[in-house]
């Protein structure tokens, strides 16, 4: 609505709903702002102690490396560690949290059947080989949770935005705009009384 409008009682009413929408608005806001500011302290609380997994799993895994490096030799690890096939399980779906589309990975489990033989093979190279699977599933997670809470702080900074924009620009004009129309129209009421009140008086004089 125009905040320049002209003061009349269609005008009023129109000024008033537009108030109350934006008030409306403004509470919307707020609470998506606020539900997302929670499910982005989720998050990052979330991908805290995944990054601590990571960091375990992956020095017990690194160690169980050397240790196979020094059993079978850097060499037959390296063959190891050819056979292992390309990764092509990963799928990328989406999910909506408050209309923010945020990742969701999904990763086919790695079979538990090793590629190479036991024969030549040491129980140091199987921990090493299950350290680094789950160093991989953890880093998927965190990659998934890390993108999702960017999302949802981009979300939150334009909700943010226009919860200010109502508030400081928006709910401010129109409650001017509401005032200084009902002003008018008072002003306009009282002048109508008085100017009734003239011509009553006239009319009273003439007929006397």
């Amino acid at each position: 609505m125009n905040t320049n409008a002209f003061p009349t009682k269609g005008n009023l009413m129109l000024a008033k709903n537009s108030l109350a929408l934006a008030k409306q608005g403004y509470e919307l806001m707020d609470k998506k702002r606020n539900i997302l500011i929670r499910e982005l302290m989720n998050l990052i609380e979330e991908a805290k102690n995944i990054q601590t997994q990571i960091d375990s799993t992956f020095t017990e895994a690194y160690q169980a490396l050397q240790q196979a490096n020094i059993e079978v030799g850097i060499h037959y690890v390296q063959q190891i560690a050819q056979a292992v096939p390309v990764e092509n399980g990963v799928r990328i779906k989406t999910r909506s949290i408050m209309g923010t589309e945020i990742p969701l990975v999904e990763h086919e489990e790695e079979k538990k059947v090793p590629y190479y033989g036991f024969y030549n093979s040491s129980e140091s190279v199987d921990a090493a080989r299950e350290g680094f699977l789950k160093v991989k599933e953890l880093t998927l997670k965190l990659s998934m949770v890390e993108n999702s809470a960017y999302r949802l702080a981009m979300n939150i900074r334009k909700t943010q935005k226009r919860a200010n924009a109502l508030k400081n620009i928006t709910i401010p004009a129109y409650t001017v705009l509401v005032k200084d129309i009902s002003n008018a129209l008072d002003e306009k009421d009282r002048e109508e009384f008085t100017r009734l009140k003239v011509v009553k008086r006239m009319v009273g004089d003439k007929n006397q």
